[in-house]
């Protein structure tokens, strides 16, 4: 069973940084595409980036782009999102998804991990 568990979210300052962290449990991360997204109250459920199963690919959404860096660690079968710059728009409930292509509908989801950027 792909079991995914988001960690790393919390309260922070605009301007500031967070590290989220996706960690996979029951299979081997390196074969499968690992995407986060977010889900604002009130708001759909967006796409933030994604980064292939080698990790030779990543994509971002463009209010990301430039403050937002994926990585993955695929022998501790973890995947990172490092976030700078951050905004009070940037405030959700960011969760990892695992799929077999970036643009593939997303196999399993993790539990979600709030990320709240307020001064």
């Amino acid at each position: 069973q792909l079991q995914l568990v988001e960690s790393g979210g919390g309260l922070v300052q605009p301007g500031g940084s967070l590290r989220l962290s996706c960690t996979a449990s029951g299979f081997a991360l390196d074969y499968y595409a690992i995407g986060w997204f977010r889900q604002a109250p009130g708001k759909e459920r967006e796409g933030v980036s994604c980064i292939s199963g080698t990790g030779g690919s990543t994509n971002y959404a463009d209010s990301v782009k430039g403050r937002f860096t994926i990585s993955r660690d695929n022998a501790n079968n973890t995947v990172y999102l490092q976030m700078n710059s951050l905004k009070q728009e940037d405030t959700a409930v960011y969760y990892c998804a695992a799929s077999i292509r970036c643009s593939g509908a997303p196999r399993s989801w993790g539990q979600g991990t709030q990320v709240t950027v307020s001064s």
